[in-house]
């Protein structure tokens, strides 16, 4: 299947890219700068994962998401909460209807491209804190997706029954190098290791049984 993989230069994305790499066609890497405070950080990583499988990558600017909306994951927002990622305070990250938001960009430009299908990374690990990764949500985008192309696009998302241990072990089959991949919310110059996905990142590689690359602040 021809696809394009919405890739934000995190873990999840990454392996998802690579796995789709060798399952399908990649007609494009998609990655959003929507306003985060890490974007600067991860977006990167997105096109050095690209580059290194010979995929084309595209970055689509949305700064009207950092203009209009509340999060603390956004720079106009407050400081990124410290704790558990599956805590109450991880709310404040959430970015109101942002994979609603994206696939429908990503959608119009996968079927503009000859593309049949989407790639996204969102995984159960997710489902705690965000609505938008849940399958809740994704079933029924995906049917809208599909509805509302011609080319009947599939929204595929072959990790929402897997945890991030079971992405970080599936990379690491792939040969992935973690280590060029960023998850910190706070984006400084090193992971902090205490906001929510910094303390899942480590969970991830401790669960997998992996040795964690990541050098933090």
């Amino acid at each position: 299947m021809k696809v394009v993989v919405l890739v934000s230069g995190g873990m999840d994305s990454v392996t998802a890219l690579h796995h789709a790499a060798g399952e399908h066609e990649v007609l494009s890497g998609l990655s959003f700068d929507y306003g985060s405070k890490h974007n600067h950080r991860e977006l990167p990583f997105a096109k050095l994962h690209c580059d290194e499988l010979g995929i084309p990558h595209r970055i689509v600017d949305l700064p009207f998401m950092d203009e209009l909306f509340a999060s603390d994951l956004l720079k106009s927002g407050g400081d990124v909460p410290e704790g558990h990622y599956e805590a109450e305070n991880m709310k404040q990250t959430v970015v109101p209807f942002r994979n609603g938001i994206l696939l429908s960009i990503a959608a119009g430009f996968a079927e503009s491209i000859g593309a049949e299908g989407l790639v996204i990374a969102a995984h159960s690990g997710d489902h705690a804190i965000y609505p938008d990764c849940r399958e809740e949500f994704m079933k029924p985008m995906s049917e809208a997706i599909a509805a509302g192309t011609y080319a009947d696009l599939q929204v595929l998302r072959p990790f929402i029954d897997q945890r991030k241990e079971d992405i970080a072990a599936a990379g690491a089959k792939l040969g992935i190098d973690f280590s060029q991949t960023w998850s910190c919310y706070k984006g400084g110059d090193l992971h902090c290791g205490k906001c929510g996905t910094c303390v899942e990142r480590k969970e991830a590689f401790a669960l997998a049984g992996l040795v964690d690359p990541t050098v933090y602040g």
